[in-house]
């Protein structure tokens, strides 16, 4: 690939990348860029983590980045995920190693995994932390807390939260990172890690972030009005983001077929409507990526089985009513079935772990 096909493979179906300038001039001069990917270990992986940013890992490996998945112990110990508990946490992060290699993420060969707990051992990271925690005043730090999927205006914290944001700046520069990846939800904590490297002189990092998959439910139902960033806009989105908390318009990596087609038909579909739609978000940063291809299985009585190779086609014909709601959930569900198949096949042979993070979710919802 030439520069940019890589630059256009790196930044395809992203929300923004800070700069792509930044990311282009990077590709021009080194050989083998590092990126990395954050994730807390916080209980069963829905298709927004390992198909949304499982293809973009895809993505970026290769264009040519050796790319670090951070499981992030520590931090999801502080944010008391899975009971707070570290032997939950563990388990949880082998569970998602076993994901992201049935997603097939891993298969490129430039793709580790790294523990936060790994860099906590070294004495420079936590140096960094301090650093950066001098660096930045209490008001900044407060206003990133949105990072860990806190409301913006929360009267009460826990003083370990404080460490959360200045932690995940400082896991960018351990890792001596030319990119850090992350939904746009984690915006706040990236812009403090550039802002903090002009401070330092230390390497600032490209940050690339990728729309939030919506969780399935209407808007109405979905929204509590938390705020969760000072753009309303923004907000409103995260708190709409598929969350594994809501398993009813939460599509799990390893759901059954019959479960799959069971929350695509109940999902929030309306018709003629792009915005807001989380169907055709589910095409548009699911299907078309992993496939390439949607087919729409409609009755012949309204022009029958259709293909679309582009999303903006399929949207078009939306859009103009050519396609029912109803036909677009039979394809899109059939084309997740078709993704996901690998997952579930692995955990056909290997279900221990997932066993054990079923009984765990189940235990915490029961206290």
């Amino acid at each position: 690939m030439d520069i940019e096909e890589r630059v256009n493979l790196v930044a395809r179906n992203t929300e923004e990348i800070v700069t792509l300038d930044e990311l282009r001039m990077l590709l021009e001069t080194t050989s083998r860029p590092r990126a990395y990917w954050g994730f807390e270990c916080s209980g069963l992986m829905h298709i927004g983590m390992g198909l949304v940013c499982g293809s973009k890992i895809k993505d970026v490996a290769r264009a040519g980045f050796d790319f670090t998945i951070f499981l992030a112990d520590w931090h999801s110990w502080i944010n008391n995920k899975l009971g707070g508990l570290m032997e939950n946490i563990r388990l949880c992060g082998e569970y998602f190693k076993q994901c992201f290699e049935a997603l097939g993420v891993t298969s490129a060969g430039n793709v580790r995994f790294v523990w936060a707990s790994e860099l906590a051992d070294d004495i420079e990271y936590w140096e960094k932390v301090i650093r950066i925690a001098k660096g930045s005043s209490l008001l900044r730090i407060r206003r990133a807390l949105t990072i860990m999927g806190r409301e913006l205006d929360m009267a009460d914290i826990e003083t370990a939260w404080i460490f959360y944001p200045c932690m995940q700046a400082a896991d960018i520069f351990q890792l001596e990172l030319d990119m850090a990846c992350g939904g746009i939800d984690q915006r706040k904590a990236h812009m403090l890690a550039r802002d903090v490297a002009e401070k330092m002189g230390w390497r600032k990092p490209i940050c690339l972030h990728t729309p939030l998959l919506s969780g399935l439910q209407p808007p109405a139902a979905g929204f509590s009005g938390a705020r969760f960033d000072e753009d309303a806009k923004l907000s409103e989105k995260i708190g709409l983001k598929m969350s594994k908390s809501k398993p009813e318009s939460c599509i799990f990596v390893h759901d059954s077929p019959e479960e799959i087609r069971a929350k695509i038909r109940a999902a929030y579909c309306p018709p003629k409507q792009e915005e807001g739609n989380p169907v055709l978000e589910h095409a548009r940063y699911i299907v078309f990526p992993e496939l390439g291809v949607l087919d729409v299985p409609r009755p012949s009585k309204y022009g029958g089985p259709i293909s679309f190779e582009r999303y903006e086609d399929l949207r078009d014909a939306y859009i103009n009513g050519e396609i029912h709601p109803l036909d677009l959930k039979n394809g899109v569900a059939e084309a997740l079935i078709k993704i996901l198949e690998p997952v579930r096949e692995y955990f056909r042979r290997k279900p221990k772990l997932l066993n054990e993070m079923l009984r765990i979710e189940s235990s915490l919802r029961q206290e």
